[in-house]
């Protein structure tokens, strides 16, 4: 028998005070129906189906890239109604997980453990119990068996005090809760077709129900506003942040920690305050991550430092290398061992070779740096013509001098040195040396300009 996941995400989100659907808002860097379509693909689901409403064309182009089955809710009438017409099209040998788009945090493990509960010919729902269960509906139980959902409006005083609440996920058989479905109404507050209906039809036909319990509130908590969406990226980040300092990472304060990917690490690596990993980010041993760093989509190897306030981005960084304060590392960038890359520096698909230094000041594009090269403070490479991009080749042992300006296409052979200020437009031969010389001009008659008085 397949599983069938189908996603509930036709609304709207009024309270998110916003023109995109709420599914749509963003958790850690990702949507947050994406996280669910992740966790579907981890379970191996057959078919993923997403049911929607708000926004047709935006949902679509946000997910294009997913193997989906789209299921346009027209008339937002209930989660009954939407996971109705999602079953139009399955097959009802199959079996059916129901999840939401904006509970982002359902883990494979819940859901593996949902589906091994699931009594025969019945349905298995998850529940969690909450200290403070207002605004949820409670499942209401008779010898240990879910014998209702009642909906937060439509309870009484005692079914309030029950803190047991119904998360919405569950799974059944598609050939039953397509029958079921179409015994359900619309009779309560919200003139809705409740999902959680079925269970009453269910111990109807003799099926029993059961509760999974999870005591993991993260995972089920749902979001309707921005002000949600902010408590719960928090404790997403803490949740995180526990997991990898358990796993032997040094997190200076675990909340001012963001991780929007995925993070792996070697011993002994230290994380300061305020940095933020993202995409798929490599760290190897004795790292040292300094204050207020962005770090995307990057392999960092042993021993090497980053220090504040840089940002590297789709570059790959070798042992015992130091970067930074205020460095910037486009993609393509390849620092191999032992390499300083210093303040105010931007690099951009450039590879620069063992033991070589760009300490200060600098902007090096489309180059390739070979090994001992110093490059003086205020170097640039000019590697745009306004159309094309151009190549830079240094080659070993190069001395650049400070304020050069080195004109692509150009090639730069070992061992020559260029002096300061220099304008470099021609190849420079081995060992070289190269300097712009420019005439001094002295003047005794000048004159410095005196400010006019402002007549007003």
């Amino acid at each position: 028998m397949d599983l069938n996941a189908i996603i509930l995400a036709a609304g709207k989100g009024t309270r998110m005070k916003s023109n995109k659907p709420k599914v749509l808002h963003e958790l850690a860097s990702k949507p947050m129906v994406n996280h669910v379509i992740d966790t579907c693909k981890e379970i191996r689901c057959k078919t993923i189906s997403v049911v929607y409403g708000y926004q047709p064309d935006m949902m679509k182009k946000a997910l294009e890239k997913e193997k989906l089955t789209w299921i346009y809710q027209k008339e937002q009438l209930g989660t009954g109604h939407a996971v109705q017409i999602a079953l139009n099209d399955k097959n009802k040998s199959d079996k059916i997980l129901v999840l939401y788009g904006d509970v982002p945090l359902i883990t494979k493990k819940t859901i593996n453990r949902l589906i091994e509960s699931q009594p025969k010919g019945g349905i298995a729902f998850l529940t969690c119990i909450k200290e403070n269960p207002k605004g949820f509906g409670r499942i209401c139980k008779k010898n240990e068996l879910i014998e209702y959902i009642v909906e937060e409006k439509d309870a009484n005083s005692k079914e309030k005090e029950i803190k047991e609440i119904n998360t919405g996920v569950l799974v059944a058989d598609a050939k039953d809760l397509a029958l079921w479905l179409s015994q359900i109404n619309n009779n309560n507050a919200q003139r809705e077709y409740y999902l959680t209906d079925i269970v009453k039809v269910a111990n109807n036909h003799g099926r029993k129900v059961v509760a999974v319990t999870t005591d993991n509130e993260m995972e089920v908590e749902g979001v309707n506003s921005k002000s949600q969406l902010s408590a719960l990226e928090r404790t997403y980040q803490s949740f995180l942040a526990k997991t990898y300092m358990d796993e032997g990472l040094e997190i200076n304060d675990p909340t001012r920690f963001d991780v929007r990917g995925e993070l792996t690490f070697g011993q002994d690596v230290f994380v300061d305050n305020n940095v933020i990993f993202e995409g798929r980010v490599s760290l190897g041993n004795n790292v040292r991550i300094s204050s207020n760093c962005i770090i995307r989509d990057s392999v960092i190897d042993d021993n090497t430092e980053i220090l504040s306030f840089s940002s590297i981005e789709e570059s790959k960084i070798g042992s015992n290398c130091i970067v930074g304060p205020y460095a910037r590392l486009r993609p393509q960038t390849k620092l191999k061992n032992s390499v300083k890359v210093g303040n105010f520096v931007e690099i951009k698909k450039t590879t620069i070779d063992d033991l070589s230094k760009v300490n200060h000041l600098s902007y090096i594009g489309d180059t390739s740096i070979g090994k001992k090269v110093n490059i003086g403070a205020g170097t640039i490479t000019c590697n745009y013509d306004g159309v094309n991009k151009f190549q830079t080749e240094i080659e070993d042992d190069v001395f650049i001098g400070s304020n050069s300006s080195l004109r692509a296409p150009l090639l730069i052979k070992n061992g020559s040195t260029i002096g300061a200020g220099s304008v470099i437009t021609k190849n420079v031969s081995e060992k070289e040396l190269v300097f712009n010389k420019a005439p001094i001009v002295k003047s005794t008659s000048w004159v410095r300009p005196k400010k006019i008085k402002d007549d007003k």
